[in-house]
Parts: structure tokens; sequence; C-alpha cells
């Protein structure tokens, strides 16, 4: 995954910041509770594609 994308990228849903999960090839958004799948190192930026992330895996 290219640093530069990740600098740029935005949660598609309430424009908040994404943290770059490599082991799950995954990018996070922690406001919304969504990870959304990096697939042959593209993002896919789509709500409906995204995973809702259960409050133990962001830490809370």
């Amino acid at each position: 995954m290219d640093h530069r994308l990740l600098d740029i990228l935005v949660c598609p849903v309430c424009k908040g910041l994404l943290d770059y999960r490599r082991d799950a090839q995954e990018l996070v958004c922690k406001a919304d509770a969504l990870a959304y799948p990096i697939r042959d190192g593209i993002p896919v930026m789509l709500e409906s594609d995204a995973r809702k992330v259960e409050p133990v895996e962001l830490g809370r």
C-alpha cells in the first residue's frame, strides 16, 4: 500500500482519518467502526463493502 495514498484517503462516510492495518489488509475508520478492504493493493472505499468492526477490535 502506497503511503502517499494513505495520506490523502479518508472515510467516505464521515471524512475521518483511517488506520492502515497491514496484517488484515484493511483501512479502519474508528469513528464509524468500519473496515474497508484492500484487494490486490487497491482500497475498496465503498460503504457497502465495508465490514462492521467490533468495539473490542478498536480497543474501546
